[in-house]
């Protein structure tokens, strides 16, 4: 009985202890941290870069759903333009998105090599890459708004009325490239509570600015959908402005060296390489998405409306798990750096299955009580039935994928974007998308056709990963 009594005693102790420490670690991460990520227990490790990376996606949630929520306000001609908008953005997030897959897989490398100075040449070259670049999007896209609004179907008041809108988001995508770019050399350094706290600044700064710049107050007029644009990109440029004072200030685990500001050649060109594997990874993911859309609107806008909504509630819930994916990716990387691969292998099968349990819990509240979630974001009855439907076929999937995911920026982490690009063409274009269309047209499966192909093309994309992966040839890349 006292040999009990002790026993339960000393877990009590042992269960306060390790919770008190755990409190510790998510402060720690959310306040940053020195830890060296090479040397680390691996489990914290994980959990210090893995929190503010979920907490980063997080914020870029919010981030367009405050757009959209103030924006609704001014009727359906703004929030088509919104959405046309976003869709001409699309390929400026899918080289951001590319130029910071290279950037991560250059930084956390030379991070890893405990060689600073170098870290910092790569960083300076994403972001001159990432700026001429803008700029060639951004000139045209001033000139041409207009053009491009009536090119993708707007109708004239939107044209005549809107155009600002579109206007001051291409003219100043550089806002954006550098977001995305300056937030990926932060957190391939091992700084994701910088990431996180420089979105958390866009957020406010957009939250408090949207109402105040689109409905007016006091001496601010009332600008309307414009107002919006200039919220967004007040909320965006203070962010940057923010990131550049962080990184000349050099206080965290990478800083601008003066002497680095220049043009190299060499790291240019290694960037650029890398990078267009991460564009084409996202713009053959977009493609897809748009395949599927024009599949499933076969079966009339009541299908059209259930797989939109249950699609943007996936992506919502898949950010955090994209968090979980990014510390893999910056493990990776580091730990190939200081030539450690083996930690960096098991850095990633840790990540991917701790994914799987957060994916998998996930999976079964959407396969109980999917008509609660599409219901959230719309009353009529027959969209949230073919809604729920799509959620729960999808959701039968989400653990396998959890694991694919971890696997495929695993890849982008060590540099390898080639790998993930070929297997997103075999998976989306040649398996998904003419699987969707037999499944829904010939099998009488309907829009529940594009479902099923969706977890089909996703399991075998994750065999497909796991199976590359095994074979270790990431390990050997240079970059």
């Amino acid at each position: 009985m006292l040999f009990r009594n002790k026993v339960s005693l000393y877990y009590k102790y042992a269960q306060k202890g390790t919770l008190k420490s755990l409190w510790k670690d998510v402060l720690e991460s959310i306040s940053g941290t020195d830890k060296d990520f090479t040397k680390e227990k691996l489990s914290k490790a994980i959990l210090l870069l893995s929190i503010p990376m979920v907490l980063e996606m997080v914020m870029e949630s919010v981030f367009a759903i405050a757009d959209i929520f103030f924006v609704s306000k001014l009727g359906a001609d703004a929030i088509a333009t919104v959405g046309i908008t976003e869709s001409l953005l699309t390929i400026i997030y899918a080289i951001g998105m590319g130029l910071s897959m290279a950037t991560t897989a250059l930084v956390s490398r030379r991070i890893g090599e405990k060689k600073p100075y170098r870290a910092s040449v790569a960083a300076v070259q994403a972001i001159i890459v990432g700026s001429l670049v803008s700029l060639l999007i951004g000139i045209p896209g001033l000139i041409f708004a207009k053009d491009l609004l009536r090119i993708m179907g707007a109708n004239e008041n939107i044209v005549h009325f809107n155009s600002s809108y579109t206007t001051i988001l291409l003219g100043s995508n550089i806002i954006i490239m550098l977001l995305f770019i300056i937030n990926a050399v932060f957190r391939s350094s091992g700084d994701a509570a910088v990431s996180m706290r420089v979105l958390f600044l866009a957020n406010a700064a957009n939250i408090i600015l949207d109402p105040l710049f689109i409905f007016g107050l006091g001496p601010i007029p009332a600008l309307g959908i414009k107002g919006a644009a200039i919220a967004t990109t007040t909320g965006r440029g203070l962010a940057v402005v923010y990131q550049f004072y962080l990184l000349l200030k050099g206080n965290g685990r990478i800083k601008i060296y003066k002497k680095a500001i220049k043009l190299n050649a060499k790291v240019m060109y290694d960037l650029i390489k890398i990078s267009l594997g991460g564009i084409g990874q996202s713009i053959i993911a977009t493609l897809s998405w748009i395949g599927m859309v024009r599949i499933i609107a076969m079966f009339g806008s009541t299908a059209l409306a259930g797989y939109t909504i249950a699609i943007r509630i996936i992506i919502f819930v898949l950010l955090p798990s994209w968090g979980l994916s990014n510390a893999a990716a910056t493990l990776v990387g580091q730990n190939l750096g200081a030539n450690k691969p083996e930690r960096a292998e098991k850095a990633v099968w840790t990540t991917g299955y701790v994914n799987m349990l957060l994916l998998g819990l996930i999976s079964v509240i959407f396969i109980m009580e999917p008509h609660f979630f599409i219901g959230l974001f719309i009353k009529n009855t027959e969209v949230i039935l073919t809604g729920a439907k799509g959620l729960r076929i999808v959701s039968l999937g989400f653990i396998f994928y959890a694991m694919g995911m971890v696997m495929i920026q695993a890849f982008n982490g060590a540099g390898d974007t080639r790998t993930p690009t070929k297997i997103n063409i075999v998976c989306f274009w040649l398996i998904e998308i003419p699987l969707a269309y037999y499944l829904a047209k010939f099998h009488e499966f309907n829009e529940n056709g594009v479902y099923i192909a969706i977890i089909i093309a996703e399991s075998i994309m994750t065999l497909i990963a796991i199976w590359l992966f095994r074979k270790g040839k990431w390990k050997t890349q240079k970059v």
